[in-house]
C-alpha cells in the first residue's frame, strides 16, 4: 500500500512542483499562508512519497495504513498540493483553494470529504491529542502501522500540547511520531521574542519522550535519515519527537526566514519573482 518509494532526487523534483503550487494557490486568492507551507515542503513530500504506508484510494478508517494529522492547519497549501501530487485528487482542484464551496478551504475540514483529510484542524494545539488517540486505536486493533503529527513551534505555547505530551509518555504510545516545525517564527514575530520555548529538547525528554533533532529539515540528505531513525525507534515504549529546523519561506529568497510571510500572499510581481526560482517539474495545474 505504498505507491511510492522515491529517492532524494525524485523527492526534490516533487518538492519543486509543490512549492510552485503553494505560491500560485495563495496568489490566486490573495490569501493563505505561504511561509510555513514552503518551509515544510520537504517533510510532507518525504512522508507521502517515501516514508508512509498509505493509499490514495482514501478511506477514513485508515486500517493498515500510516496516518498523518496536520495540527498547524493554516499551512494547508503544502498538504493539499502534496496530496494532489500523490494521487489523492486531481491537481486541477488546487485552483479552487479558498474559494466559495471549494473542498480546499483555508484550514482543512472534513465536511466536504476531501480525500486525505481525517480531522478539521487549525485551532492550534489540538492535533497531537487527536493523533495520540488514533495511535492508541491502532494498538487496540492490533494494527502495527504508525501515526504522525506535525505542529508548529509557536503552537507549543498552547497548554493542550503539554497535556498530550504527558499522556502519550505515560501510556507508552510508542507507535507515534510528533514532528515540530522548529522555524523560530510565528505570526507576531520570532518565537523567542513572543514566548520563548526554552530548551525544547529537555522539555520533551522530561516528559518521557525519545527526542531526535534534524538540523536542516529543508535538506533531504539530512531529513530522510532522521525520519528513518524515528521509525526504527518506534515500538520501544516511548513516543518519538523530532525537532526539525526549517526556514519559513524556504525556496523563495525574499520570503525566507521572515515571520512577515506567515500569512501574506505574494502580489503579481512577487509571484513572477518566486516562480523564476521554482522549477516546473510535474506540470502546473
Amino acid at each position: 500500500m505504498n505507491p511510492f518509494n522515491y529517492e532524494a532526487e525524485q523527492l526534490l523534483n516533487v518538492a519543486h512542483q509543490v512549492r510552485r503550487d503553494i505560491v500560485r494557490m495563495v496568489h490566486a486568492v490573495n490569501s493563505g499562508h505561504p511561509g510555513g507551507s514552503l518551509g515544510c515542503t520537504e517533510f510532507l513530500v518525504s512522508l507521502y512519497f517515501r516514508q508512509m504506508t498509505h493509499k490514495p484510494e482514501f478511506d477514513m478508517n485508515g486500517i493498515g495504513e500510516d496516518l498523518f494529522f496536520l495540527s498547524n492547519g493554516h499551512i494547508s497549501p503544502v498538504w493539499y498540493s502534496t496530496l494532489a501530487r500523490a494521487g489523492y485528487f486531481d491537481p486541477k482542484e488546487l485552483a479552487t483553494f479558498r474559494k466559495l464551496n471549494s473542498r480546499l478551504q483555508g484550514h482543512p475540514a472534513t465536511e466536504e470529504h476531501l480525500p486525505g483529510i481525517r480531522i478539521a484542524s487549525g485551532s492550534l494545539g489540538q492535533g497531537p491529542s487527536v493523533a495520540i488517540g488514533a495511535a492508541q486505536v491502532k494498538k487496540l486493533n492490533g494494527d502495527d502501522k504508525l501515526v504522525y503529527v506535525l505542529t508548529g513551534d509557536g503552537e507549543l505555547e498552547e497548554g493542550q500540547v503539554w497535556e498530550a505530551a504527558m499522556y502519550a509518555a505515560h501510556h507508552k504510545v510508542d507507535n507515534f511520531i510528533w514532528t515540530v516545525d522548529y522555524n523560530g517564527q510565528q505570526i507576531d514575530g520570532p518565537v523567542d521574542a513572543v514566548m520563548s520555548l526554552g530548551n525544547l529538547r529537555a522539555k520533551f525528554e522530561a516528559f518521557g519522550w525519545k527526542v531526535l533533532h534534524c538540523e536542516n529539515g529543508n535538506d533531504f540528505a539530512q531529513l530522510l535519515p532522521v525520519l528513518d531513525e524515528a521509525k526504527a525507534l518506534t515500538g520501544q515504549g516511548q513516543p518519538i519527537c523530532i525537532l526539525m529546523n526549517t526556514q519559513m519561506g524556504f525556496g523563495v529568497d525574499f520570503m525566507m526566514g521572515s515571520h512577515k510571510w506567515h500569512g501574506v500572499a505574494p502580489n503579481d510581481a512577487q509571484l513572477e519573482q518566486a516562480l523564476v526560482q521554482l522549477k516546473e517539474t510535474l506540470n502546473d495545474y
